[in-house]
């Protein structure tokens, strides 16, 4: 049983002292594809490097993160797009957050139609993070929507209807990750909604480790114990869920194997 994590930011510097292991350990627990965001201009450096040193297993996606947007945007999306190339699997980490301050919300509005045109210009699926922001999002992707080629909802954590809201946008999937084996999540009551191929398994690492592993560094491994919570939700053993979801990601990403042998070349 072979799965896939969607989002892990392998480059952070969380994983210098042992990147090789943590790599190691998520090839042993069945781990085959890991997807890196960079998160702003320094970070495509570090997310490209990694995905370098573990070619055909870390692919990397270019974007600016919304908490990195400030008054000279401008400057670094146009650098950003200098870089963008079909090596590339995805436009992210892109998106909106009001969660902490609106003082940028104009400057990530325009941050995100600028990369949400990327998207529809390159046919680079985007990796959308949001918070506190749905109804703008939403409103944006609605401009789009005819022309977008896909993506992922990153880190969902939402209720049945702003999940209703998400699946409108027909070539998107919902990032489920650790928050699903929390506690007090809602999670588990909400994925039996959602059709299990409109999924994609993440750890968001170093961040949100899941149950067991709670206040932890999380590490792409631990999306297994993603995949057997949602196995559980859907009443499906996990061979199954991880078949669904990894078709989930060939079809919003390409295949990947495939993408890798052309980009070694």
């Amino acid at each position: 049983m072979h799965f896939i994590d969607t989002h892990a930011h392998l480059d952070g510097a969380e994983f210098d002292a042992d990147r090789d292991e943590v790599v190691g350990r998520a090839r042993a627990a069945g781990v085959s594809h890991v997807l890196i965001p960079a998160i702003d201009l320094p970070s495509v450096g570090t997310v490209l490097a990694t995905c370098d040193r573990y070619p055909g297993f870390a692919h990397p996606m270019i974007g600016l993160h919304p908490e990195e947007v400030n008054g000279g945007y401008r400057e670094v999306l146009a650098s950003l797009r200098r870089q963008l190339s079909p090596r590339f699997v995805a436009i992210g980490e892109v998106g909106l957050d009001y969660y902490w301050s609106r003082e940028f919300e104009k400057e990530q509005l325009e941050a995100f139609e600028e990369q949400v045109r990327w998207s529809v210009e390159t046919r680079l699926p985007l990796m959308i993070h949001c918070r506190k922001a749905q109804n703008e999002m939403v409103a944006m992707l609605r401009r789009y929507e005819a022309d977008l080629p896909g993506g992922v909802f990153h880190c969902f954590t939402g209720n049945e209807r702003e999940a209703a809201e998400l699946l409108r946008f027909e070539r998107f999937a919902l990032g489920i990750g650790g928050v699903l084996t929390f506690k007090k999540s809602h999670l588990p009551e909400v994925l039996p909604h959602v059709p299990i191929d409109r999924i994609v398994l993440e750890t968001d690492s170093p961040y949100m480790a899941p149950v067991p592993m709670r206040g932890k560094r999380n590490e792409s491994a631990y999306v297994s114990y993603v995949l057997a919570k949602a196995a559980e939700c859907y009443g499906v053993s996990e061979d199954e869920l991880a078949e669904a979801t990894n078709a989930t990601v060939s079809r919003i990403f390409g295949p990947l194997d495939v993408k890798s042998l052309v980009k070694e070349t």
